[in-house]
C-alpha cells in the first residue's frame, strides 16, 4: 500500500504539473497550483465548521468542479467522505446519512429540475449539523462562497498542519454499496490503498498527463471518482466533468476540447456509434477508453478501434469492496480476449476460484472469485459480522460472483451468486428492490430477476403475488416505485402471478422465474 494521503498528491502534482489545467468547466479552469489552494482553503472552513479527523461528510451533487474542491477539502482535514448516488430519493439518502452519521451535506438545487435539500425536509436525521449548497439555494443551507469565507478563523500554517497530520493508513470514504439484504452497507477504505490502486489502473491504462479526460461517470461511484478525477490528479490530466449526459454535448465536446480519454459503459460507445451525425464530428483526438459493467461484444471493441479511433480499449472488474479495481486488459491483448474477460490482477493482487467445497477449482472451471491484496476494504462501517461474512480468516475476499481463470491468468466473469442486476452500468440487487414492494399495500410476495436489454444491458422484472381480492396494477406498482426508488431500480415490467416456484426449503427459485416468457 502507498504511504501517500491524498494530501501529499495534491501537493505533489501542484509541483510537478504547475500552472496545466488541472480541471476544465465551460466558464472555468483551475490549474494544478490553483487547486492546491483551494484545497487549503477548502480543508481551512472544513476545519472551522469543526470537522475532526475521522468525521463523516457526504456529498450529494453531479460532476462539478465543488465536488472535488470540497472533497479534496474535507479529506485534508482528516475528513471521510461519503458520497451519494445523485439518482437517490430523500429517504433512500437518509438511510445513508444515519447509517454513517454524516455531520455535514453538501449539495446542490436545480441539477435536472432535482430539489436535493426539499427530498430531505421530512427526514429524521439527527447527527447532521449543516448543510452547504455547492450550488444553488436552499432554507436553512449555507452557501458554499460563505462556507469557505468562514475557513478565514483557521490559518494555512493550521490547515497544513492537519493536512500534515492525516496517514496514508487513515479512512480517506465510505462508499455505500447494496448489499443482498437489501441494506447498503458502507465500505471502508484508506488514502493509500486508493492511491495505490489508481496509480496502477491508471498506469495499465496509459493515462498520460497530456490527455483530456471526460468524466461522464458519475462522481459519486468509483469509475468516475477514483478512476475519474483521482486517476486524473494522480497523472497530471485535464479533468472534464460532464455534469449530465447528452449525447450531442459529448460529440461536440471531443471535438472542441480535444478529448483524449473516455471510459464508460458500453452504452456510451454504442450511442457514439449509433447517432446519425457522427461523421460531423472531428472524433480524432480519442485514444483511451476503459469499459466493463456488462457484456461488451467483439464487434463493438474492432468497431472502437476502427470507427471511433481508440488505440486503446480496455475492460476491467472491480468491487467497491476492493477500491474499485481488481483485474484490467493490457493494451497488447486482442479484440476476443477484451470481450470475453476482465483482464487479469493488478499487481500485488491476488484472484483465485474457489469450488462450493471451500477448495480453488483448477483453470478453466468456475468457482466463486476469491480475491486478495492491498485494495481490499478495511471493513464494513459498523458492521463486524458483514465484514466477517465477507472476509476470511486467511485475508481473501469472497465476491459473490462466479468467475473462470485462464492459464494466463485472465478472468472472465460467468455468473453473479447475488443475483445483482447490472442496469446501464448501475448495481442493482433485487432484494433491495423486493423490500420495496413489500410495502406497497396489496402485495403479498415479490421477486424480482434481470431482463436482458439492448440499451441498458438489463433491466428489473418484478413478479408479485398479490392479496386476491387486490385490485393493484403492474401501473400503479412502477409508480410507487418510480416515486421511492432511484430510477434504475425502477422494474420496468411486472407481472402478477398466484405463487411462487419454491423449492423445498421455500426459496424462491428465480432460476425458474427468469424461463418465463
Amino acid at each position: 500500500m502507498s504511504d501517500q494521503t491524498l494530501p501529499q498528491l495534491i501537493q505533489q502534482s501542484a509541483k510537478q504539473f504547475a500552472e496545466k489545467i488541472a480541471i476544465q468547466e465551460p466558464d472555468r479552469k483551475i490549474s494544478f497550483s490553483e487547486l492546491e489552494g483551494l484545497r487549503l482553503k477548502s480543508c481551512r472552513a472544513f476545519m472551522a465548521a469543526g470537522i475532526e479527523k475521522g468525521d463523516r461528510i457526504a456529498i450529494w451533487a453531479p460532476n462539478i468542479s465543488e465536488w472535488i474542491i470540497a472533497a479534496i477539502g474535507l479529506q485534508s482535514a482528516g475528513g471521510v467522505l461519503v458520497p451519494l448516488n445523485t439518482r437517490m430519493k430523500g429517504s433512500e439518502a437518509a438511510f445513508i446519512l444515519n447509517a454513517s452519521g454524516a455531520k455535514l451535506l453538501l449539495t446542490v438545487s436545480g441539477f435536472l429540475g432535482i430539489d436535493y435539500p426539499a427530498m430531505l425536509v421530512a427526514e429524521k436525521m439527527p447527527d447532521l449539523e449543516q448543510m452547504i449548497m455547492l450550488r444553488g439555494e436552499a432554507d436553512g443551507a449555507s452557501l458554499w462562497a460563505d462556507f469557505l469565507a468562514r475557513g478565514s478563523a483557521v490559518s494555512d500554517a493550521e490547515a497544513q498542519q492537519r493536512s500534515d497530520s492525516v496517514m496514508a493508513s487513515d479512512t480517506m470514504d465510505i462508499m455505500f454499496t447494496s448489499g443482498t439484504t437489501g441494506k447498503p452497507k458502507g465500505v471502508i477504505s484508506a488514502h493509500g490503498q486508493n492511491i495505490e490502486s489508481f496509480n496502477a489502473w491508471s498506469g495499465t491504462v496509459g493515462l498520460e498527463s497530456s490527455d483530456n479526460y471526460l468524466v461522464i461517470n458519475p462522481f459519486f461511484h468509483s469509475f468516475g471518482y477514483k478512476a475519474g478525477w483521482l486517476s486524473a490528479i494522480i497523472k497530471g490530466a485535464k479533468i472534464l466533468p460532464v455534469l449530465s449526459f447528452d449525447l450531442d454535448a459529448v460529440l461536440a465536446q471531443i471535438e472542441r476540447d480535444k478529448v483524449s480519454m473516455l471510459p464508460g459503459p458500453p452504452t456510451i460507445y454504442q450511442s457514439l456509434l449509433a447517432h446519425p451525425r457522427r461523421g460531423d464530428y472531428d472524433l480524432s483526438s480519442l485514444r483511451l477508453a476503459v469499459t466493463g459493467a456488462a457484456a461488451v461484444p467483439v464487434e463493438l471493441i474492432n468497431r472502437m478501434w476502427n470507427e471511433l479511433g481508440f488505440s486503446t480499449v480496455l475492460t476491467a472488474y472491480g468491487l467497491t469492496e476492493t477500491c474499485g479495481v481488481v483485474t484490467i486488459c493490457r493494451s497488447e491483448d486482442d479484440a476476443e480476449t477484451i470481450s470475453t474477460t476482465s483482464g487479469r490482477a493488478i499487481p500485488g493482487v491476488e484472484v483465485k476460484c474457489v469450488g462450493s467445497d471451500g477448495s480453488e477449482v483448477v483453470n478453466g472451471e468456475a468457482g466463486e472469485i476469491f480475491v486478495r491484496g492491498y485494495n481490499l476494504m478495511q471493513g464494513y462501517f459498523n458492521n463486524e459480522a458483514a465484514t466477517a461474512e465477507a472476509i476470511d480468516d486467511d485475508g481473501w475476499l469472497h465476491t459473490g460472483d462466479v468467475g473462470v481463470l485462464n492459464d494466463e491468468g485472465y478472468l472472465r466473469i460467468t455468473d453473479r451468486l447475488k443475483d445483482m442486476i447490472i442496469s446501464g452500468g448501475f448495481n442493482v440487487y433485487p432484494a433491495e428492490i423486493e423490500n420495496g414492494l413489500a410495502s406497497i399495500p396489496g402485495v403479498v410476495q415479490s421477486a424480482v430477476v434481470g431482463l436482458p436489454d439492448e440499451r441498458m444491458g438489463e433491466v428489473a422484472k418484478a413478479f408479485i403475488v398479490k392479496l386476491p381480492d387486490s385490485e393493484l396494477t403492474g401501473e400503479q406498482v412502477i409508480a410507487w416505485c418510480r416515486e421511492n426508488m432511484a430510477n434504475y431500480k425502477v422494474p420496468r415490467v411486472v407481472e402478477f402471478i398466484s405463487e411462487m416456484p419454491l423449492n423445498a426449503a421455500g426459496k424462491i427459485l428465480k432460476t425458474e422465474l427468469r424461463t418465463r416468457d
